[in-house]
């Protein structure tokens, strides 16, 4: 992985299968390894930051990290430091605590729904004693597609998260929540590393056909096909859902697989294994969404 060849097999699959390439080999080119000055003060004015890697057992989760803008920021030309890390009880939080030679892969998204812009910075994570840092692999931009617009018109609530729970199959309120939900985070995993997406549209564009099952329409990105690529080596993937304005998340891990049908559209079925709902997981309460006009209807 390099930023003049960012794709792995997978991805080269899936481009190839839905005949993009050439598109794909002229966006990667916006893929480096370098922090850039903007990008630093971009990660600077964050609230949030979502992270994405696998538990000590393997599985997948993507994870929300918060704090005051300025909790993220860069530390060097290829480094980001995250001030306070995990919260104990987070899935992934054992696994980032462990130093290891080569780091953690993690796959980490800014998302500012202020003003629908993102960046995504891929990499090795190490503990520090302050938090992580995150020394890059890839750094880059996605467009606005699919963001829904929100403010923040206040400050940090106070309080701490509820005990997380725990579960196999997905509770009715928590089947509700998932099909309201316009905007959720997606990690998955490759042999190299790891990647951490953002999927967004009008409320119902995830189904819920089970306690056990979720599917959503792949619509049409960048071309890069990171996620899907990814998910055609290895099924593994985690999910988050938000709650944006009381703070509650919910995190999913199992696996994914994409069916491809003759008109051309694409569909992701991810079956669950475990799902960790925690209350109050964010201090941040955001305004009502403006959605976006990307969204298909």
């Amino acid at each position: 992985m390099t930023p003049r060849a960012p794709y792995h097999h997978g991805s080269r699959a899936v481009q190839d299968l839905v005949g993009v390439r050439e598109l794909a080999d002229h966006v990667g080119r916006s893929i480096g390894d370098g922090i850039r000055p903007v990008a630093a003060a971009f990660l600077e004015l964050q609230p949030m930051l979502v992270i994405g890697g696998a538990d000590p057992a393997g599985a997948l989760w993507a994870s929300l990290l918060t704090g005051e803008p300025g909790f993220v920021r860069a530390t060097g030309p290829h480094q980001i430091s995250i001030a306070g890390g995990l919260r104990r009880a987070d899935p992934l939080a054992q696994a980032l605590a462990q130093e290891t030679q080569e780091g953690n892969p993690v796959g980490t998204i800014a998302l500012d729904p202020r003003t629908r812009r993102r960046m995504r910075l891929n990499g090795r994570a190490r503990p520090t004693p302050r938090g992580l840092a995150i020394e890059a692999d890839q750094v880059f931009s996605n467009c606005p597609k699919y963001l829904q617009k929100r403010e923040l018109p206040g400050v940090a609530a106070p309080g701490r998260p509820a005990a997380p729970r725990h579960g196999v199959k997905l509770t009715g309120d928590q089947r509700a929540f998932i099909a309201e939900a316009d905007t959720f985070f997606l990690a998955t995993v490759h042999a190299e590393g790891a990647d951490a997406s953002h999927r967004g549209g009008n409320p119902g564009f995830v189904q819920v056909p089970s306690p056990h099952e979720l599917t959503w329409r792949d619509y049409p990105g960048n071309s890069m096909f990171l996620s899907l690529g990814n998910l055609a080596t290895d099924p593994r993937a985690g999910l988050l859902f938000l709650d944006w304005v009381t703070g509650t998340t919910l995190q999913l891990t199992g696996t994914a697989r994409t069916e491809y049908g003759d008109d051309g559209t694409r569909t992701v079925r991810f079956t669950l294994t475990e799902a960790v709902e925690t209350q109050r997981a964010s201090p941040w309460s955001w305004s009502p969404p403006e959605y976006s006009p990307a969204n298909p209807t």
